[in-house]
């Protein structure tokens, strides 16, 4: 997991052979101005989701993780809080995977949570799981998928 903010952006283009694209991306736009819906940047490889819901209490928030993508979500509105824990601590799944929506999500509780404000954003790889969306009121915010190299 990796939590920065996007004036730091720069330092991660070379973790993945994407990241410079998805962050290129992330940097041209006006994220305030940008719709819900979803957008492909790159056909396979870069997809991008921008939603606008109500945030959620900590015990009602879903613990996931994914095989095939990574993601870098933006905080763009509101302040949203976070869980995270080490997949290989996850030993409860709630059900099995999901290959077609990449996703698996688990019962086990967060060993620890941290918050976004407008203008940062997390990492998480396959080996992270994560509860997002916690918080008061309505959070914006801006899901980078990137396919695993």
């Amino acid at each position: 997991m990796i939590i920065d903010s996007l004036e730091n952006a720069g330092k991660y283009t070379s973790v993945h052979p994407s990241f410079a694209k998805a962050f290129e991306y992330l940097n041209s736009q006006d994220l305030a101005a940008l719709e819900p819906g979803k957008f492909v940047i790159e056909e396979g490889t870069l997809n991008a989701a921008v939603s606008a819901k109500e945030g959620v209490k900590t015990e009602d928030a879903k613990f996931e993780a994914h095989n095939n993508f990574i993601d870098i979500q933006v905080c763009i509105s509101g302040k949203e809080k976070m869980g995270w824990s080490t997949r290989s601590q996850c030993t409860n799944p709630v059900a099995e995977y999901n290959p077609e929506k990449d996703v698996i999500f688990f019962n086990d509780t967060p060993g620890m949570y941290f918050e976004l404000l407008p203008g940062q954003f997390a990492i998480f790889f396959p080996e992270d799981a994560h509860a997002p969306m916690i918080g008061e009121g309505v959070i914006k915010k801006l899901v980078v998928k990137v396919k695993k190299a």
